[in-house]
């Protein structure tokens, strides 16, 4: 969804190897919003570093917008948010789906019980 690509560079593919595991360097950096969101989520300082002067507050911004849903966690998604500008934060992305949506709608009403 960003207009801007990640350059395939060392130093890209280092952090790309380190934030998304499960994919392959090359298949992480081709999709640039899931990319930034797991460096957004579990980047350190030096990835970040690493992305300086590629990436900016603009494709931040972008991936806020667009965030796929189950990468953020709510320290990372208030701690962009606030770097980002965007106060209040709005609510985190969520997983879509009747049964998702049913279930999350009960647990955070204390509605849901488990019951032996």
């Amino acid at each position: 969804m960003t207009k801007k690509s990640i350059p395939v560079t060392p130093a890209t593919l280092n952090v790309a190897r380190r934030v998304v595991w499960f994919k392959t360097p090359e298949e992480a950096l081709a999709d640039p919003v899931h990319f930034l969101a797991h460096v957004m989520t579990f980047g350190t300082i030096e990835d970040l570093i690493a992305l300086q002067g590629i990436v900016g507050n603009d494709e931040f911004n972008e991936v806020l917008e667009h965030a796929p849903p189950g990468i953020f966690d709510a320290r990372s998604w208030a701690y962009w948010n606030l770097k980002c500008g965007r106060q209040p934060a709005p609510p985190m992305p969520t997983r879509g789906g009747l049964f998702i949506g049913i279930m999350d709608f009960l647990i955070k009403r204390n509605m849901f019980y488990i019951f032996r």
